[in-house]
């Protein structure tokens, strides 16, 4: 896929979010091969990305919250500072992908492979409250 077409399925998809589905139309990235793609801080929620190829692509800052992502490679894939809330990562592929400081509450891991993955600073309970007694 070339960026120029990959950009304008952002545009529309980011549109499609804005105006609750009224215009736009929501990304669907499924089995795309999206290597290497600087995806950096792009609006990717709720986006069909199903057994997309992701290997190595720059996510950082993305918002990919309530995305599908199941059977992805996501391998060495960037995902710093990402939200990943609420998505389905469910039998995907993260070796050596950074998710560091990412937010993954939420997110579906089941049978996801993890193996080398960078995990420090990532959330995966959202909420965290303390509470003070004070008598």
């Amino acid at each position: 896929m070339s960026q120029e077409e990959l950009t304008k399925i952002l545009e529309a998809h980011k549109l499609w979010g804005a105006t609750v589905g009224e215009q736009g139309e929501r990304a669907d990235l499924r089995d795309a091969d999206l290597r290497d793609a600087d995806l950096c801080g792009a609006v990717l929620r709720d986006a069909d990305l199903c057994g997309a190829v992701l290997r190595d692509a720059d996510l950082r800052g993305a918002d990919l919250r309530d995305a599908d992502l199941r059977d992805a490679d996501l391998r060495g894939a960037d995902f710093r500072w990402a939200n990943l809330r609420g998505a389905d990562l469910s039998c995907s592929d993260l070796r050596r992908a950074s998710l560091s400081w990412a937010n993954l509450s939420g997110a579906n891991l089941s049978s996801a492979y993890l193996y080398g993955a960078y995990l420090s600073g990532a959330v995966f309970v959202e909420g965290w409250k303390i509470v003070r007694d004070e008598k």
